[in-house]
C-alpha cells in the first residue's frame, strides 16, 4: 500500500514551516508534526533579525540569498508579523574596527549586498543615544520580523497549498520510511525532515549539533530610542566563538517601540534556567554602546537554544545514513534569516531540481567522516502525487 504522504516535516518552527510551505508549492503531499506548537522553540525565543552575515563565503550566499526571498514576500506577510526593513549598523568602536567596515564594505560589494560606511558624525545623527564612536557600516537590506507570527503565515500557506499539520504529536523516531509517534502510531512517507532544531539528535543520532543557550531581554515600549538594528563589530568573533561562552552588543528596535537586547551564547546548559552572570555580562556591553538603555524598564527575560553545528553552517539536504532521512537543522542564529533559503535548498534537492546557489556547502554529508564505514551521500527524487 503506498504511503499517503510524498513528506513528513517534524518540526512547526519557522525552519519546518518554511520548508512545508515550499514542499506544498512544489505539489508534494506534505504533513508537517509537532509536539508543540507552531512557531515555538528557538522560533519563539529568536529575535528576528533578517541578516547578511559574511563570517564565511557560504554563510553569506545562504544569508544573502535568504534575505532576497523574505524581501520578496515582504508584501504578503501579515501586520503581525511585524516585517521591518530598519537595516542594521555595524558599529566600530576604533580606527581598527573601522578597517573591519571598509573590509566588510568590500565583501558585501562582491556579493551584491548594498552597504554604507558611515563617519563617526554621520552614525551619531542616526543613532543619537550610541554613545561616540568611530562609525558604522549600515546595511538597509536588513530588516526584523517578529517569528512566532511569521511561522505561522508560513504553515497557513503549507495548508492553503495542501499540506496537513499535525499538533501535540509527539514524534520518537523518525527515519527509514517512517515516523513514529509516542503512542505507537506509524506514518510512512518516502521522505522525512528533521527540522528540529537543537532537538534534532534526538530523532537522529550521530549529528553534528550542540545546543547553545542564549539569553534576551525585552523593554517596555520607548518608540524612536533606536531606528536601526545595532551590532558591535565584535559580534562575529565574540558571539560566534565555538569554544567559550560569549556575549555581544546586539539591540533591535521592535515596531512596538520596545528593544529587543541580546547577546549571549553558552554551551552546555540544557535547562532554561537564566545564567545571571552571563545576562548581567550582556546587559552591562550593551550599556557600554547605550548609556541610556540602562534606565530603560526591562518588562521580560528569557532564554532559548540555538542548534549550533561545528562549521556554523547549517545541515540541510539528505542524511547519508538514510536515503529516506532529509535534515533541515543546525542553524545557530540564523535559523529565522535562512529559513527561506533553507526550505528552498531542501526542495531543489528532494525533487531533483537545480539550486538557485550551491547547496555542497550545506549538505550533510560533508560530515560522512563523522560516520564511519557506513557513511555515504545518497538522495532519493521525490515526484509529486498525480
Amino acid at each position: 500500500m503506498s504511503a499517503a504522504f510524498d513528506v513528513v516535516v517534524v518540526g512547526a518552527g519557522i525552519v519546518g514551516a518554511a520548508c512545508a510551505r515550499e514542499l506544498a508549492a512544489g505539489g508534494l503531499k506534505t504533513l508537517v508534526m509537532d509536539a508543540g506548537g507552531v512557531g515555538g522553540g528557538a522560533t519563539a525565543a529568536g529575535m528576528g533579525h533578517i541578516v547578511a552575515m559574511d563570517d564565511s563565503p557560504a554563510q553569506l550566499a545562504l544569508t544573502s540569498y535568504s534575505q532576497r526571498l523574505w524581501h520578496e514576500l515582504a508584501e504578503q506577510l501579515p501586520n503581525d508579523a511585524e516585517f521591518e526593513s530598519c537595516g542594521t549598523l555595524w558599529v566600530a568602536s576604533d580606527d581598527e574596527e573601522m578597517d573591519e567596515v571598509r573590509r566588510k564594505q568590500k565583501v558585501y560589494a562582491l556579493a551584491g549586498v548594498r552597504s554604507e560606511v558611515l563617519s563617526a558624525d554621520a552614525l551619531a545623527q542616526e543613532e543619537p543615544h550610541l554613545r561616540p564612536l568611530a562609525g558604522a557600516l549600515l546595511v538597509p537590506s536588513d530588516a526584523v520580523l517578529y517569528p512566532p507570527c511569521a511561522a505561522g503565515y508560513l504553515i497557513r500557506e503549507a495548508i492553503r497549498m495542501g499540506a496537513q499539520v499535525q499538533l501535540s504529536r509527539s514524534v520518537v523516531f523518525a527515519g527509514a520510511g517512517s515516523v513514529q509517534l509516542d503512542d505507537g502510531t506509524k506514518i510512512q512517507a518516502p521522505v522525512i525532515v528533521n527540522a528540529c532544531g537543537a532537538e534534532a539528535p534526538s530523532l537522529t543520532p550521530g549529528l553534528p549539533i550542540r545546543k547553545r543557550r542564549g539569553h534576551l531581554v525585552i523593554t517596555d515600549r520607548y518608540p524612536g530610542f533606536v531606528h536601526h538594528q545595532l551590532v558591535e563589530l565584535g559580534y562575529l568573533k565574540s558571539a560566534h566563538s565555538i569554544a567559550t561562552n560569549s556575549v555581544a552588543f546586539n539591540v533591535q528596535p521592535r515596531r512596538t517601540g520596545q528593544l529587543l537586547i541580546g547577546s549571549s551564547r553558552e554551551f552546555g546548559a540544557e535547562d532554561t534556567d537564566l545564567n545571571r552572570a552571563l545576562l548581567g555580562a550582556m546587559v552591562t556591553r550593551a550599556r557600554d554602546y547605550l548609556p541610556g538603555i540602562g534606565d530603560l524598564q526591562a518588562i521580560r527575560v528569557w532564554t532559548g537554544f540555538r542548534a549550533a553545528t561545528p562549521d556554523k553552517l547549517p545541515l540541510i539536504g539528505p542524511w547519508p545514513e538514510d536515503k529516506t532521512l532529509y535534515l533541515a537543522t543546525g542553524h545557530e542564529g540564523l535559523g529565522i534569516t535562512t529559513s527561506l533559503a533553507t526550505a528552498r535548498l531542501l526542495a531543489s534537492t528532494i525533487v531533483g531540481d537545480k539550486a538557485e546557489i550551491d547547496v555542497a556547502p550545506y549538505l550533510p554529508s560533508r560530515y560522512s567522516s563523522l560516520l564511519g564505514d557506513n557513511g555515504r551521500s545518497t538522495e532519493l527524487r521525490v515526484t509529486p502525487h498525480a
